[in-house]
């Protein structure tokens, strides 16, 4: 067997890593846009709350609910704090993830070169061997008429 055949299944194995590399990397897209979803819904959420207040604070308000308004404003920034922070650690999985798919990618590649690389060698030294065949046979026939 050739050496450009035998490693077709070594092509086989890095192509698999490739695709699982992808779908790897395509989770961790759809967490990224998940997660940014959240956080911009959160900062509607909370821009929205606070049109409310303003909107209501026409007229005399409560301090007490002004206090609770407050706190629930406080509240909410530490949630899309959270959710932010939870948006970049999806975003560094995203980036190793992306990262670890255009290295198997490229090794992928570098195989499909190489095998063809081998495929060009085995083709050459195929000529080179049918070249010495035929020089050969030439060579004989020639000796043979000049006896």
């Amino acid at each position: 067997m050739l050496r450009s055949q035998r490693l077709v299944v070594v092509l086989a194995l890095e192509e698999r890593k490739e695709k699982e590399a992808l779908e790897k990397m395509s989770k961790a897209r759809e967490l990224v846009e998940q997660h940014s979803e959240q956080v911009a819904n959160l900062n509607r959420y909370q821009q929205e709350y606070r049109e409310q207040i303003r909107n209501s604070q026409q007229g005399v308000v409560q301090v007490s609910r002004l206090q609770a308004w407050q706190a629930f404003i406080a509240q909410l920034d530490q949630v899309i704090l959270q959710q932010q922070k939870q948006l970049d650690q999806a975003e560094a999985v995203f980036e190793a993830r992306r990262q670890e798919w255009q290295q198997a990618w490229e090794r992928r590649r570098g195989m499909e070169k190489y095998i063809e690389t081998c495929r060009q060698q085995e083709l050459r030294e195929q000529d080179s061997q049918e070249q010495k065949i035929a020089d050969e046979a030439a060579g004989r026939a020639f000796a043979r008429r000049r006896r």
